[in-house]
Formats: C-alpha cells, sequence, structure tokens
C-alpha cells in the first residue's frame, strides 16, 4: 500500500487542476482564489483553471465539487458561510464536514465594528453599556439576513447581553451608505471596506473581530481585548478537495498552498489590503476549524431566532 500512496504522490499532477469558485467572478472569494493561485500553480508545476460557479450562497459551486471524481484534479475554493448555510438553509446538497477532505485555509478577512462617528461612545465597553441603557432600541444593519456581517452582530449581541434590532440590507455598500449617514448607527463591516472611510473620519472603528489585531490595521484593538473577551468571528478563505482524495495528495497539496500563502508578494498583498494570510498547519487542524465554525454558527443562528429558508 506504501508504494501505491508513494506512486500517486510522485505522478502528481500530471494535468491541469480545476478550481471551482462557489461565486461570480470578482467577489471576495474569487479575488482570494486568484491571488494565490498563480503561485500555486508554479509550485505544483500545472496549469490551475479557475472555473467560477455562483449561486445559492456558494452551494452550487460548492455541490459540484463535492461530487467530483476524489482524484485531486478538482478543488473547491472554500469561504466561512459554507460552515452556516446548513443552518440558514432548509436543503443543503452536501455536508461540509463529510464531504470534503480540507486542504488549508489561506487568509482571514476580519470585518470592523463601525458607527457613525456622532454615536457617544468611544470604545467597546462604552458602547456595550449605551445599548445596554436602552434595551431594543438601537438597531444595527448587515448586508442581509444569513450574510456573515448579519452573524457576527449577532454573536457580538450574544456574547455582551443585548437587545438591538436588526435592520438588512440588500448588500453591505447600501448599509454602509446609511451608517455614514447616521440613519442606522452600528454594523460589522467587511475591513476592506470599512477602513478607508475610518481613515477618512466618516466612521469610527471600535475594533476588528478577529482574535488577533489586523496586519493592515495595527493600531485598531480586537473587540475582544477592547472589551468582549472571547469575541472572534471572521471572513475566511481555504482549499478543499472532494472527500476521498488520496492522503498523499492531500499533504501535498497543502504543503504548496502553505508555501504559496507564505510568499512574500502574495503576503504583502493580503496584508496591504487588510487581510491576514494565515495558512493552516495542516489539513487537521483546517478540519477542526471547519467543525467548530459549524457549531459556532448553529448556535448563533438558533439564538437569534433565524429561521432556515
Amino acid at each position: 500500500m506504501a508504494m501505491v500512496v508513494s506512486s500517486v504522490h510522485a505522478a502528481y499532477p500530471d494535468r491541469p487542476i480545476r478550481m471551482i469558485v462557489p461565486s461570480t467572478p470578482g467577489g471576495g472569494t474569487d479575488l482570494a482564489t486568484r491571488i494565490v493561485m498563480p503561485k500555486l500553480s508554479e509550485y505544483l508545476g500545472q496549469q490551475i483553471v479557475v472555473d467560477n460557479r455562483g449561486g445559492a450562497s456558494g452551494n452550487i459551486g460548492a455541490e459540484l465539487g463535492a461530487r467530483a471524481a476524489p482524484d485531486g484534479y478538482t478543488l473547491i475554493a472554500a469561504i466561512a458561510s459554507l460552515t452556516s448555510n446548513a443552518s440558514l438553509m432548509k436543503k443543503v446538497p452536501f455536508d461540509v464536514e463529510r464531504d470534503f477532505a480540507p486542504i488549508a485555509m489561506t487568509v482571514i478577512v476580519p470585518n470592523l465594528l463601525v458607527s457613525n462617528p456622532s454615536l457617544p461612545a468611544g470604545n467597546v465597553k462604552e458602547l456595550i453599556a449605551h445599548i445596554k441603557s436602552r434595551p431594543g432600541q438601537m438597531q444595527f444593519a448587515s448586508a442581509g439576513v444569513g450574510s456573515m456581517p448579519h452573524l457576527m452582530m449577532e454573536f457580538f449581541v450574544s456574547s455582551a447581553g443585548l437587545k438591538m434590532t436588526h435592520v438588512p440590507y440588500k448588500g453591505a455598500g447600501l448599509a454602509l451608505v446609511d451608517i455614514i449617514a447616521g440613519h442606522v448607527p452600528l454594523m460589522a463591516a467587511n475591513i476592506l471596506s470599512t477602513l478607508p472611510q475610518v481613515k477618512a473620519g466618516k466612521l469610527r472603528a471600535y475594533g476588528v473581530t478577529s482574535a488577533r489585531r489586523s496586519p493592515g490595521a495595527p493600531d485598531i484593538p480586537t473587540i475582544a481585548e477592547a472589551g468582549l473577551p472571547g469575541y472572534d468571528a471572521v471572513t475566511w478563505f481555504g482549499v478543499l478537495a472532494p472527500a476521498g482524495t488520496p492522503r498523499a495528495i492531500v499533504t501535498h497539496l497543502h504543503s504548496n498552498v502553505v508555501r504559496a500563502v507564505n510568499d512574500p508578494a502574495i503576503r504583502k498583498r493580503f496584508v496591504d489590503d487588510g487581510a491576514d494570510p494565515s495558512p493552516s498547519a495542516s489539513p487537521e487542524a483546517f478540519a477542526v476549524l471547519i467543525r467548530s465554525e459549524v457549531h459556532k454558527w448553529a448556535k448563533v443562528i438558533k439564538d437569534a431566532g433565524i429561521q432556515p429558508e
């Protein structure tokens, strides 16, 4: 058996690899994938063909990948929302824990908890106290029901023991316009879109949603260190293969994905955009993350009373 595994590893890859991106071109998943793929292709010695299959919150592309032959020639670009879909939708055509072989997480993109500067709270502790003094009276915006910005705010609300009203928008851009205008006071939104507005003085930043500070905004504290210990909620991207992909191929892919993400030029590109290159230490570590995210978001969704659609 060892000789078979060794020969599989030695021969792989000997033809182009398809990378299914379960989003439309230009989205966050697509951009994060395309930053890494040229270097990964160089290291693997084969062309990687990006195949965008958007729709159904990423489920269409993910299902296509889950059903592909487990031979290492079809990979799937993973996004954090795949771990919340099972709790947000009545029917998901795959099991994110069983139907994929995790390869590696590649990068973390934190959100920023931001408000209109007129809100009379200068930090996270003051903000929590301000909201608690007005139970149910304050609102928060999001990019839509079940979006990661929505879930991150519900996690903040439940973790701090708050009562707030959710105002969903059809996209984060529209929500941010109203935050800047002062129509809705609070939102957790992608650091890539909010940081320029913070620097321009149009938004106040209370903290990043990740467990550690963002390399792109090192002066902004984490929400956890600023007043809500244990808070950690991010958008992350990674690489999956279909379940059953040979261990030797998974290991080979993992080492080269990590190598690509750690390339100085790739790391600089991510950091300059406000992201945090965070390749998984092992495929098993990525599997543990996925499992923990599934359970975390299931609890947040249940506690918030969000009904599957």
